[in-house]
Protein backbone atom coordinates (compact mmCIF):
# COMPACT_ATOMS: atom_id res chain seq x y z
CA UNK A 1 0.00 0.00 0.00
CA UNK A 2 2.83 2.42 0.88
CA UNK A 3 4.47 1.72 -2.50
CA UNK A 4 1.23 2.56 -4.30
CA UNK A 5 0.62 5.73 -2.27
CA UNK A 6 4.07 7.09 -3.09
CA UNK A 7 4.09 6.03 -6.73
CA UNK A 8 4.66 8.81 -9.26
CA UNK A 9 1.08 8.57 -10.54
CA UNK A 10 -0.31 9.11 -7.04
CA UNK A 11 2.09 11.98 -6.32
CA UNK A 12 1.05 13.67 -9.57
CA UNK A 13 -2.60 13.20 -8.57
CA UNK A 14 -1.87 14.75 -5.17
CA UNK A 15 0.02 17.80 -6.48
CA UNK A 16 -2.56 18.47 -9.18
CA UNK A 17 -5.13 18.40 -6.37
CA UNK A 18 -3.09 21.08 -4.58
CA UNK A 19 -3.08 23.20 -7.73
CA UNK A 20 -6.86 22.82 -8.07
CA UNK A 21 -7.47 23.76 -4.43
CA UNK A 22 -5.47 27.00 -4.35
CA UNK A 23 -7.79 29.20 -6.48
CA UNK A 24 -11.03 28.38 -4.64
CA UNK A 25 -10.42 30.48 -1.52
CA UNK A 26 -8.66 33.19 -3.53
CA UNK A 27 -12.14 34.32 -4.57
CA UNK A 28 -13.89 32.80 -1.54
CA UNK A 29 -13.26 33.27 2.17
CA UNK A 30 -9.85 34.90 1.71
CA UNK A 31 -11.39 37.59 -0.48
CA UNK A 32 -14.22 37.88 2.07
CA UNK A 33 -11.65 38.52 4.81
CA UNK A 34 -9.97 41.22 2.70
CA UNK A 35 -13.35 42.85 2.05
CA UNK A 36 -14.27 42.63 5.75
CA UNK A 37 -10.99 44.38 6.56
CA UNK A 38 -11.98 47.19 4.20
CA UNK A 39 -15.36 47.63 5.96
CA UNK A 40 -17.50 46.39 3.06
CA UNK A 41 -20.96 45.40 4.34
CA UNK A 42 -22.15 41.79 4.70
CA UNK A 43 -24.74 42.03 1.91
CA UNK A 44 -22.07 42.91 -0.68
CA UNK A 45 -19.74 40.21 0.67
CA UNK A 46 -22.52 37.64 0.29
CA UNK A 47 -23.27 38.77 -3.28
CA UNK A 48 -19.60 38.30 -4.19
CA UNK A 49 -20.17 34.54 -4.04
CA UNK A 50 -21.76 34.99 -7.49
CA UNK A 51 -18.28 35.43 -8.99
CA UNK A 52 -18.00 31.65 -8.69
CA UNK A 53 -20.68 31.07 -11.35
CA UNK A 54 -18.16 29.54 -13.79
CA UNK A 55 -17.83 26.56 -11.42
CA UNK A 56 -21.55 25.85 -11.90
CA UNK A 57 -21.56 25.97 -15.72
CA UNK A 58 -18.16 24.49 -16.56
CA UNK A 59 -19.85 21.59 -18.35
CA UNK A 60 -20.67 24.09 -21.13
CA UNK A 61 -17.06 24.30 -22.33
CA UNK A 62 -15.81 20.91 -21.06
CA UNK A 63 -16.63 19.27 -24.46
CA UNK A 64 -14.31 21.71 -26.24
CA UNK A 65 -11.46 20.70 -23.94
CA UNK A 66 -12.30 17.08 -24.71
CA UNK A 67 -12.37 17.61 -28.46
CA UNK A 68 -9.48 20.00 -29.22
CA UNK A 69 -5.78 19.41 -28.57
CA UNK A 70 -3.39 22.28 -27.71
CA UNK A 71 -0.11 22.31 -29.67
CA UNK A 72 1.99 21.64 -26.56
CA UNK A 73 1.95 18.65 -24.13
CA UNK A 74 -1.12 16.99 -25.63
CA UNK A 75 -4.83 17.22 -24.88
CA UNK A 76 -4.95 16.95 -21.08
CA UNK A 77 -1.60 18.37 -19.99
CA UNK A 78 -1.76 21.08 -22.63
CA UNK A 79 -5.07 22.44 -21.31
CA UNK A 80 -3.80 22.12 -17.74
CA UNK A 81 -0.73 24.23 -18.52
CA UNK A 82 -2.76 26.91 -20.32
CA UNK A 83 -5.30 27.23 -17.49
CA UNK A 84 -2.58 27.31 -14.81
CA UNK A 85 -0.62 30.09 -16.53
CA UNK A 86 -3.78 32.17 -17.00
CA UNK A 87 -4.70 31.56 -13.37
CA UNK A 88 -1.34 32.81 -12.21
CA UNK A 89 -1.75 36.02 -14.23
CA UNK A 90 -5.32 36.63 -13.02
CA UNK A 91 -4.49 36.13 -9.34
CA UNK A 92 -1.36 38.25 -9.68
CA UNK A 93 -3.48 41.10 -11.08
CA UNK A 94 -5.09 41.53 -7.62
CA UNK A 95 -1.79 43.15 -6.64
CA UNK A 96 -2.90 46.23 -8.59
CA UNK A 97 -6.34 46.79 -7.01
CA UNK A 98 -8.24 47.25 -3.73
CA UNK A 99 -11.84 46.08 -3.11
CA UNK A 100 -12.94 49.36 -1.47
CA UNK A 101 -11.62 51.50 -4.34
CA UNK A 102 -12.29 49.27 -7.38
CA UNK A 103 -15.02 46.74 -6.47
CA UNK A 104 -16.07 46.13 -10.09
CA UNK A 105 -12.49 45.46 -11.20
CA UNK A 106 -12.05 43.10 -8.25
CA UNK A 107 -15.27 41.33 -9.23
CA UNK A 108 -14.09 41.01 -12.84
CA UNK A 109 -10.74 39.56 -11.78
CA UNK A 110 -12.52 37.17 -9.41
CA UNK A 111 -14.71 35.92 -12.28
CA UNK A 112 -11.60 35.37 -14.42
CA UNK A 113 -9.96 33.40 -11.62
CA UNK A 114 -13.11 31.29 -11.24
CA UNK A 115 -13.29 30.63 -14.99
CA UNK A 116 -9.65 29.57 -15.32
CA UNK A 117 -9.89 27.56 -12.09
CA UNK A 118 -13.01 25.74 -13.33
CA UNK A 119 -11.19 25.02 -16.60
CA UNK A 120 -8.26 23.55 -14.70
CA UNK A 121 -10.66 21.39 -12.67
CA UNK A 122 -12.27 20.01 -15.83
CA UNK A 123 -9.04 18.74 -17.29
CA UNK A 124 -7.44 17.65 -14.00
CA UNK A 125 -10.47 15.48 -13.18
CA UNK A 126 -10.40 13.93 -16.66
CA UNK A 127 -6.62 13.38 -16.56
CA UNK A 128 -6.84 11.70 -13.15
CA UNK A 129 -9.50 9.31 -14.42
CA UNK A 130 -7.33 8.39 -17.42
CA UNK A 131 -4.09 8.22 -15.41
CA UNK A 132 -5.34 5.76 -12.80
CA UNK A 133 -6.68 2.24 -13.17
CA UNK A 134 -10.09 1.33 -11.76
CA UNK A 135 -8.39 -0.28 -8.76
CA UNK A 136 -6.37 2.89 -8.06
CA UNK A 137 -9.24 5.33 -8.52
CA UNK A 138 -10.50 5.24 -4.93
CA UNK A 139 -7.08 5.91 -3.43
CA UNK A 140 -6.27 8.47 -6.12
CA UNK A 141 -9.51 10.36 -5.49
CA UNK A 142 -8.74 10.46 -1.76
CA UNK A 143 -5.24 11.85 -2.42
CA UNK A 144 -6.65 14.38 -4.89
CA UNK A 145 -9.17 15.61 -2.30
CA UNK A 146 -6.46 15.86 0.36
CA UNK A 147 -4.23 17.74 -2.07
CA UNK A 148 -7.17 20.03 -2.78
CA UNK A 149 -7.50 20.68 0.94
CA UNK A 150 -3.80 21.47 1.20
CA UNK A 151 -4.22 23.95 -1.65
CA UNK A 152 -7.04 25.56 0.32
CA UNK A 153 -4.71 25.68 3.32
CA UNK A 154 -2.26 27.71 1.23
CA UNK A 155 -4.86 30.18 -0.03
CA UNK A 156 -6.74 30.19 3.30
CA UNK A 157 -4.65 29.86 6.46
CA UNK A 158 -1.34 30.88 4.91
CA UNK A 159 -2.91 33.90 3.24
CA UNK A 160 -4.68 35.02 6.44
CA UNK A 161 -1.50 34.55 8.47
CA UNK A 162 0.39 36.75 6.01
CA UNK A 163 -2.41 39.34 5.89
CA UNK A 164 -1.81 40.20 9.56
CA UNK A 165 1.79 41.02 8.63
CA UNK A 166 1.91 42.33 5.06
CA UNK A 167 -0.59 44.19 2.80
CA UNK A 168 -3.27 42.10 1.11
CA UNK A 169 -1.95 42.99 -2.37
CA UNK A 170 1.35 41.25 -1.62
CA UNK A 171 -0.52 38.26 -0.21
CA UNK A 172 -2.25 37.79 -3.57
CA UNK A 173 1.06 38.13 -5.40
CA UNK A 174 2.43 35.24 -3.35
CA UNK A 175 -0.72 33.21 -4.00
CA UNK A 176 -0.17 33.70 -7.73
CA UNK A 177 3.37 32.36 -7.36
CA UNK A 178 2.06 29.27 -5.55
CA UNK A 179 0.52 28.11 -8.87
CA UNK A 180 4.04 27.06 -9.86
CA UNK A 181 3.21 23.82 -7.98
CA UNK A 182 0.71 22.92 -10.68
CA UNK A 183 2.77 24.15 -13.61
CA UNK A 184 5.83 22.10 -12.62
CA UNK A 185 3.70 19.00 -11.95
CA UNK A 186 1.95 19.33 -15.30
CA UNK A 187 5.23 19.56 -17.18
CA UNK A 188 6.61 16.44 -15.43
CA UNK A 189 3.39 14.39 -15.36
CA UNK A 190 3.12 11.14 -17.39
CA UNK A 191 1.81 11.46 -20.93
CA UNK A 192 -1.46 9.54 -21.24
CA UNK A 193 -2.24 10.46 -24.84
CA UNK A 194 -3.56 7.46 -26.75
CA UNK A 195 -4.80 5.67 -23.61
CA UNK A 196 -8.37 6.88 -24.20
CA UNK A 197 -9.86 7.53 -27.63
CA UNK A 198 -10.98 11.20 -27.79
CA UNK A 199 -14.23 12.29 -29.47
CA UNK A 200 -13.89 12.36 -33.23
CA UNK A 201 -16.19 15.36 -33.69
CA UNK A 202 -17.53 18.29 -31.70
CA UNK A 203 -21.01 16.77 -31.91
CA UNK A 204 -19.74 13.58 -30.30
CA UNK A 205 -17.97 15.58 -27.58
CA UNK A 206 -20.98 17.78 -26.82
CA UNK A 207 -24.05 15.59 -27.23
CA UNK A 208 -23.16 11.95 -26.57
CA UNK A 209 -22.02 12.41 -22.92
CA UNK A 210 -25.40 13.89 -22.05
CA UNK A 211 -27.34 11.25 -23.99
CA UNK A 212 -25.33 8.56 -22.22
CA UNK A 213 -26.06 10.03 -18.79
CA UNK A 214 -29.77 10.78 -19.21
CA UNK A 215 -30.51 7.24 -20.43
CA UNK A 216 -29.80 6.06 -16.91
CA UNK A 217 -32.41 5.23 -14.31
CA UNK A 218 -33.20 8.13 -11.97
CA UNK A 219 -30.96 10.57 -13.86
CA UNK A 220 -32.94 13.68 -12.86
CA UNK A 221 -33.41 12.53 -9.28
CA UNK A 222 -29.67 12.04 -8.96
CA UNK A 223 -29.01 15.55 -10.28
CA UNK A 224 -31.43 16.96 -7.70
CA UNK A 225 -29.70 14.95 -4.97
CA UNK A 226 -26.27 16.25 -6.01
CA UNK A 227 -27.65 19.79 -5.95
CA UNK A 228 -29.18 19.48 -2.47
CA UNK A 229 -27.01 17.05 -0.47
CA UNK A 230 -24.50 19.59 0.85
CA UNK A 231 -26.60 22.74 0.48
CA UNK A 232 -26.98 23.46 4.19
CA UNK A 233 -23.30 22.82 4.86
CA UNK A 234 -22.27 25.10 2.00
CA UNK A 235 -24.64 27.94 2.99
CA UNK A 236 -23.26 27.93 6.52
CA UNK A 237 -19.68 27.72 5.26
CA UNK A 238 -20.12 30.78 3.04
CA UNK A 239 -20.62 32.96 6.14
CA UNK A 240 -18.20 31.20 8.51
CA UNK A 241 -15.32 33.63 7.97
CA UNK A 242 -17.37 36.85 8.50
CA UNK A 243 -19.14 35.16 11.45
CA UNK A 244 -15.90 34.32 13.26
CA UNK A 245 -14.43 37.76 12.64
CA UNK A 246 -17.65 39.47 13.75
CA UNK A 247 -17.60 37.35 16.93
CA UNK A 248 -14.35 39.09 17.85
CA UNK A 249 -11.71 36.53 16.93
CA UNK A 250 -8.55 37.80 15.19
CA UNK A 251 -7.42 36.86 11.69
CA UNK A 252 -4.54 34.91 13.25
CA UNK A 253 -7.02 32.90 15.32
CA UNK A 254 -9.10 32.39 12.21
CA UNK A 255 -6.00 31.17 10.36
CA UNK A 256 -4.83 28.92 13.21
CA UNK A 257 -8.14 27.32 14.13
CA UNK A 258 -10.31 27.39 11.01
CA UNK A 259 -7.88 27.52 8.10
CA UNK A 260 -5.08 25.39 9.56
CA UNK A 261 -6.43 23.08 12.26
CA UNK A 262 -9.76 22.91 10.45
CA UNK A 263 -8.14 21.82 7.18
CA UNK A 264 -6.26 19.02 8.93
CA UNK A 265 -9.50 17.98 10.63
CA UNK A 266 -11.13 17.86 7.19
CA UNK A 267 -8.30 15.73 5.81
CA UNK A 268 -8.63 13.39 8.80
CA UNK A 269 -12.39 13.28 8.25
CA UNK A 270 -11.86 12.38 4.60
CA UNK A 271 -9.54 9.50 5.50
CA UNK A 272 -11.84 8.26 8.26
CA UNK A 273 -14.83 8.54 5.93
CA UNK A 274 -13.00 6.58 3.23
CA UNK A 275 -12.16 3.78 5.67
CA UNK A 276 -15.69 3.63 7.10
CA UNK A 277 -17.16 3.69 3.61
CA UNK A 278 -15.58 0.31 2.86
CA UNK A 279 -17.69 -1.20 5.65
CA UNK A 280 -20.82 0.94 5.34
CA UNK A 281 -21.33 1.15 1.58
CA UNK A 282 -22.39 4.29 -0.28
CA UNK A 283 -26.01 4.44 0.85
CA UNK A 284 -25.35 4.15 4.61
CA UNK A 285 -22.32 6.41 4.30
CA UNK A 286 -24.33 9.16 2.62
CA UNK A 287 -27.05 8.88 5.27
CA UNK A 288 -24.77 8.87 8.32
CA UNK A 289 -22.33 11.52 7.15
CA UNK A 290 -25.14 13.72 5.82
CA UNK A 291 -26.87 13.73 9.21
CA UNK A 292 -23.57 14.46 10.98
CA UNK A 293 -22.97 17.39 8.60
CA UNK A 294 -26.35 18.88 9.53
CA UNK A 295 -25.66 18.49 13.26
CA UNK A 296 -22.25 20.15 12.86
CA UNK A 297 -23.90 23.14 11.16
CA UNK A 298 -26.25 23.45 14.13
CA UNK A 299 -23.23 23.55 16.46
CA UNK A 300 -22.38 27.01 15.11
CA UNK A 301 -25.63 28.25 16.66
CA UNK A 302 -24.26 27.09 20.00
CA UNK A 303 -21.05 29.03 19.40
CA UNK A 304 -23.07 32.14 18.52
CA UNK A 305 -25.09 31.71 21.74
CA UNK A 306 -22.21 31.26 24.19
CA UNK A 307 -19.90 33.90 22.70
CA UNK A 308 -16.25 34.14 21.64
CA UNK A 309 -14.72 31.32 23.69
CA UNK A 310 -11.63 29.85 22.08
CA UNK A 311 -12.29 26.32 23.32
CA UNK A 312 -15.84 26.36 21.92
CA UNK A 313 -14.52 27.61 18.58
CA UNK A 314 -11.98 24.78 18.43
CA UNK A 315 -14.59 22.14 19.30
CA UNK A 316 -17.11 23.51 16.78
CA UNK A 317 -14.61 23.79 13.96
CA UNK A 318 -13.18 20.32 14.66
CA UNK A 319 -16.60 18.69 14.58
CA UNK A 320 -17.73 20.61 11.49
CA UNK A 321 -14.58 19.84 9.51
CA UNK A 322 -14.41 16.18 10.50
CA UNK A 323 -17.99 15.57 9.39
CA UNK A 324 -17.52 17.73 6.30
CA UNK A 325 -14.50 15.64 5.29
CA UNK A 326 -16.45 12.43 5.77
CA UNK A 327 -19.34 13.73 3.71
CA UNK A 328 -17.09 14.99 0.92
CA UNK A 329 -15.18 11.70 0.59
CA UNK A 330 -18.46 9.79 0.30
CA UNK A 331 -20.00 12.31 -2.07
CA UNK A 332 -16.91 12.26 -4.31
CA UNK A 333 -16.99 8.46 -4.45
CA UNK A 334 -20.67 8.59 -5.41
CA UNK A 335 -20.08 11.05 -8.27
CA UNK A 336 -17.09 9.11 -9.58
CA UNK A 337 -19.27 6.01 -9.71
CA UNK A 338 -21.67 7.76 -12.09
CA UNK A 339 -19.22 8.53 -14.89
CA UNK A 340 -18.75 6.63 -18.11
CA UNK A 341 -14.96 6.61 -18.59
CA UNK A 342 -15.35 7.50 -22.26
CA UNK A 343 -17.02 10.82 -21.36
CA UNK A 344 -15.41 11.54 -18.00
CA UNK A 345 -14.47 15.19 -18.63
CA UNK A 346 -17.94 16.32 -19.65
CA UNK A 347 -19.98 14.09 -17.35
CA UNK A 348 -17.88 14.84 -14.27
CA UNK A 349 -17.97 18.54 -15.15
CA UNK A 350 -21.76 18.35 -15.29
CA UNK A 351 -22.04 16.64 -11.92
CA UNK A 352 -19.45 18.79 -10.14
CA UNK A 353 -21.02 21.92 -11.66
CA UNK A 354 -24.30 21.01 -9.98
CA UNK A 355 -22.41 20.36 -6.76
CA UNK A 356 -21.03 23.92 -7.00
CA UNK A 357 -24.38 25.66 -7.51
CA UNK A 358 -25.18 25.96 -3.78
CA UNK A 359 -21.76 27.51 -3.14
CA UNK A 360 -22.35 30.19 -5.77
CA UNK A 361 -26.05 30.91 -6.23
CA UNK A 362 -27.71 29.71 -3.03
CA UNK A 363 -24.90 31.23 -0.95
CA UNK A 364 -25.35 34.68 -2.49
CA UNK A 365 -28.24 35.75 -0.19
CA UNK A 366 -26.63 34.32 2.97
CA UNK A 367 -25.34 37.77 3.93
CA UNK A 368 -28.88 39.15 3.87
CA UNK A 369 -30.16 36.16 5.84
CA UNK A 370 -27.45 36.49 8.49
CA UNK A 371 -28.22 40.20 8.93
CA UNK A 372 -31.97 39.66 9.27
CA UNK A 373 -32.11 36.37 11.18
CA UNK A 374 -29.09 36.85 13.40
CA UNK A 375 -26.32 34.29 13.65
CA UNK A 376 -28.15 31.77 15.87
CA UNK A 377 -31.25 31.51 13.66
CA UNK A 378 -29.18 31.70 10.48
CA UNK A 379 -27.32 28.49 11.32
CA UNK A 380 -30.58 26.82 12.38
CA UNK A 381 -31.98 27.74 8.95
CA UNK A 382 -28.91 26.19 7.27
CA UNK A 383 -29.44 22.99 9.28
CA UNK A 384 -33.05 22.73 8.11
CA UNK A 385 -31.88 23.32 4.51
CA UNK A 386 -29.94 20.03 4.69
CA UNK A 387 -33.09 17.92 5.10
CA UNK A 388 -34.31 17.80 1.43
CA UNK A 389 -31.04 16.27 0.24
CA UNK A 390 -31.30 13.52 2.85
CA UNK A 391 -34.89 12.79 1.80
CA UNK A 392 -33.67 12.00 -1.74
CA UNK A 393 -31.58 9.17 -0.28
CA UNK A 394 -34.82 7.24 0.16
CA UNK A 395 -34.56 6.67 -3.61
CA UNK A 396 -30.97 5.41 -3.50
CA UNK A 397 -31.80 1.72 -3.88
CA UNK A 398 -33.93 2.52 -6.91
CA UNK A 399 -30.87 4.17 -8.50
CA UNK A 400 -28.39 1.45 -7.59
CA UNK A 401 -30.09 -1.67 -6.35
CA UNK A 402 -29.12 -3.10 -3.00
CA UNK A 403 -26.35 -1.06 -1.35
CA UNK A 404 -23.08 -2.97 -1.17
CA UNK A 405 -19.77 -2.21 0.56
CA UNK A 406 -17.17 -0.58 -1.64
CA UNK A 407 -13.80 -2.25 -2.14
CA UNK A 408 -11.04 -1.96 -4.67
CA UNK A 409 -12.05 -5.24 -6.26
CA UNK A 410 -15.74 -4.33 -6.64
CA UNK A 411 -15.51 -0.61 -7.43
CA UNK A 412 -15.39 -1.09 -11.18
CA UNK A 413 -18.29 -3.55 -11.17
CA UNK A 414 -20.42 -1.20 -9.04
CA UNK A 415 -19.88 1.64 -11.47
CA UNK A 416 -21.12 -0.57 -14.30
CA UNK A 417 -24.10 -1.85 -12.28
CA UNK A 418 -25.08 1.48 -10.76
CA UNK A 419 -28.03 2.18 -13.02
CA UNK A 420 -29.13 -1.31 -13.97
CA UNK A 421 -32.46 -2.69 -12.81
CA UNK A 422 -32.26 -4.45 -9.43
Amino acid sequence: MVRIIFSWRMLVTFFLGVSSGIPLLVTGSTLQAWMTDEKINLAVIGLFSLVGLPYTVKFLWAPFMDRYVPPLLGRRRGWMLISQILLMLAIGAFFLVRPAESPWIVAFLAVLVSFFSASQDIVVDAYRRELLSDEELGLGSSLAVNGYRLGMLISGAFALFLADRIPWNYVYLLLAASLLIGIITTCLAPNREGQVIPPKSLREAVIEPFIDYFKRMGAFEILAFILLYKIGDVMAGSMTTPFILKMGFTKTELAAVVKTFGIFATIAGGLIGGILLIKLGLCKGLWIFGILQAISTLSFSALASVGAYHSVLVATVTFENLTGGMGTSTFTAFMASLCNKRFTATQYALLSSLMGIPRVIVSSPTGFLAERLGWVHFFIFCTIAAIPGLVFLLRFKAWQGESRPISETTAARERNELFTEP
